[in-house]
């Protein structure tokens, strides 16, 4: 018995015993957050919501960059079902090819493909992007993925190297699956996008559309006129 305990003994110091049979697994490299101070300098960008907002309290945002062959898209909104960009010859859903980062039941999230049948999406198997990471945190989605700039002519996906109009959109998800976006007019870029002009544009959502308008601020001026004028 001796014997055996002074074998156990040894082993244990000279294998660095730590007391676990297997070694750990490696560590997951976390999800990098976005950067955007990279905007409209090494990547596109656009962001939709409050006046200054960045990629974690953007209403939407969406951020596009080359990288040898491939596309990085970034996408991030405020929701915990999906977030996706769509690519239209036009600035009306239906015949577009879409790229939807979506959060499903176990926490993850995936990045699926979708063809617009209309106003329906439909998802289709062969997926152009790799590379694909994703995380569910603070009640947003946000995802990073590549995609090939060049494609074999296929209808339900686009050459990327053409310019296209960019279709913005988030949702709920029920069990992985994707519902009706949130907005009734989810926001569209004013004109088509190409991967090879970088440029930081933001859109103001509803709210700051409308107090923005020259009608909302005149109309402040002339109230504020009337209050001063009237006050002894």
């Amino acid at each position: 018995y001796c014997f055996l305990f002074l074998v156990f003994y040894l082993l244990m110091i000279y294998s660095d015993y730590t007391g676990y049979p297997f070694p750990t697994a490696p560590p997951v490299d976390p999800f990098a957050k976005i950067r955007v101070d990279d905007c409209g300098k090494t990547k596109g960008c656009f962001r939709y919501g409050k006046p200054g907002c960045n990629a974690e309290t953007c209403d939407y945002f969406l951020s596009y960059r080359r990288i040898g062959a491939d596309v990085e898209f970034e996408l991030s909104a405020d929701t915990d079902g999906w977030v996706a960009v769509g690519f239209s010859s036009d600035k009306k859903m239906g015949g577009d090819d879409v790229m939807a980062c979506v959060h499903d039941d176990n926490g993850r999230v995936r990045i699926q493909h979708f063809y617009n049948v209309g106003q329906w999406a439909k998802e289709i198997q062969r997926n152009p992007a790799r590379d694909e990471e994703g995380v569910f945190e603070n009640n947003r989605v946000t995802c990073r993925f590549k995609r090939p700039v060049y494609v074999p002519r296929e209808e339900t996906i686009v050459d990327l190297h053409l310019s296209w109009y960019y279709l913005f959109a988030w949702g709920p998800a029920i069990q992985g699956s994707i519902t009706r976006h949130d907005i009734d007019s989810p926001p569209v870029s004013e004109r088509v996008v190409s991967i090879y002009k970088y440029e930081d544009i933001f859109m103001p959502s509803a709210a700051y559309q409308t107090f923005s308008s020259p009608f909302c601020l005149l109309l402040i001026v002339a109230l504020t006129f009337y209050l001063l004028m009237g006050t002894p």
